[in-house]
């Protein structure tokens, strides 16, 4: 079935919005894109984007479906059974495509179980986004994420670790370079794997072409990672001049998820462990003036929230765009970061991009983002979500795929 998409302005996901742009989608592909008046006598289904922009789905690097934003989300859901688990995080994952997030990347689950939602919506039996999953954090005895992560130590078992994942049927293996806020007992600063032990796990990630990310906020941490090969660093807390410069040279995405620290701190005597907050009010000065100077520096960055953490809502991901352009990031630069950058980063082909050949996944918003991010930001400004031709309705996600008759309930 055709639709075209027209009357308003269109951002492809890389340059500037432009206007009076169509979109025609053939089921779920984009078979055209041009100016509006090429498409003069069209006589299909239309809708009609007057004052609005077209752009690619967002997509949020970071994620974590099994926990559910509570003040302690980790004593949250040790509390659930698996098949609750499984539950909440497929509603999650719905809730997230709702927003406008065509696409995640779970940065971390629990035994596994978020691979049925991944699955379920990968394959289309349910509608959600298209969705990356690492399984288990790797991490060290004591180490940031032992409370639901693969424990490893040294490298033959660090090793051993990523080819469990890899057996398992992670996208990607995430490994965790240092300490960070929500484990107890740790600190941020602090590097756990040896450069070593990172380089290992790494490399045998690369071996069966898997890509990596890495929890990583001290300075030393963040080296070993980018030294050892990492495809994105996380969160990025105290980064120096020189991880700057390595990161730069070797090509490394930075993640910088924003939001986790800025809703900790923003909820203070809200239910968050006292061990939580003591960190995050310490580090997250450092937070914003590492990812500043990443930026100002040309630095490939690439959204994500670590939705799922205290009051980080899985849902909420697009505030992630209006807390970077707070600190300084353009408009169009958020825009990118969260579009084809990102899809560079998770390797969703097809996705954050609107061009002849690309997957359906758009976000319909009132007004210029460019101009004004809250037109993304906030949900109130969104006008439709599709994802692979289909308008996201509640029916929609309720019954798997709908024919595109459902915009009728827009």
């Amino acid at each position: 079935m055709q639709v075209l998409y027209r009357g308003g302005a269109l951002f492809d996901g890389e340059n500037e919005p432009v206007p009076d742009h169509g979109v025609l989608v053939d089921d779920d592909k984009v078979t055209k894109v041009a100016a509006v008046g090429t498409f003069d006598g069209f006589d299909g289904t239309t809708v009609d984007t007057s004052g609005g922009t077209l752009m690619p789905g967002l997509i949020d690097c970071h994620v974590h479906l099994c926990l559910g934003a509570e003040g302690d989300p980790g004593t949250a859901a040790e509390k659930l059974l698996p098949g609750q688990t499984v539950m909440k995080a497929l509603a999650r994952a719905q809730a997230t495509l709702a927003s406008g997030v065509t696409g995640i990347r779970d940065c971390g689950g629990r035994d596994y179980l978020e691979f049925a939602v991944r699955d379920s919506c990968n394959a289309g039996d349910l509608m959600g986004p298209s969705i990356r999953a690492s399984g288990k954090m790797i991490c060290m005895t004591g180490g940031h994420g032992n409370r639901h992560g693969r424990v490893a130590d040294g490298i033959d078992e660090v090793v051993k670790a990523v080819r469990e994942q890899i057996h398992a049927g992670s996208d990607l293996v995430k490994i965790m370079a240092t300490g960070g806020v929500m484990t107890p007992g740790v600190n941020p600063e602090d590097a756990h794997y040896s450069a070593e032990e990172m380089a290992a796990g790494i490399h045998e990630a690369n071996r069966f072409h898997r890509r990596t990310a890495s929890h990583a906020q001290g300075t030393e941490g963040i080296l070993n990672a980018v030294r050892g090969g990492i495809s994105s660093i996380e969160h990025g807390i105290f980064m120096t001049e020189k991880c700057v410069q390595e990161m730069i040279e070797r090509g490394t995405f930075l993640v910088p998820t924003l939001a986790a620290l800025h809703n900790i701190v923003s909820m203070k005597d809200s239910g968050i462990p006292a061990y939580v907050m003591e960190k995050a009010e310490r580090i997250a000065e450092f937070h914003v003036r590492s990812i500043k100077m990443f930026y100002d520096a040309g630095g490939k960055i690439a959204m994500g929230t670590d939705a799922g953490t205290p009051f980080n809502k899985h849902g909420s991901n697009a505030d992630e765009l209006a807390l970077m352009v707070g600190i300084g990031i353009a408009p169009l630069d958020a825009m990118r970061i969260s579009t084809s950058a990102a899809s560079d980063l998770v390797d969703l082909p097809g996705e954050g991009r609107i061009a002849e050949g690309t997957f359906a996944d758009f976000l319909l918003v009132d007004g210029d983002p460019a101009t004004n991010i809250d037109q993304v930001a906030k949900r109130e400004n969104h006008r439709m979500v599709v994802k692979r031709g289909a308008a996201v309705t509640r029916n929609a996600m309720a019954l798997g795929k709908t024919p595109f008759q459902s915009l009728a309930a827009f």
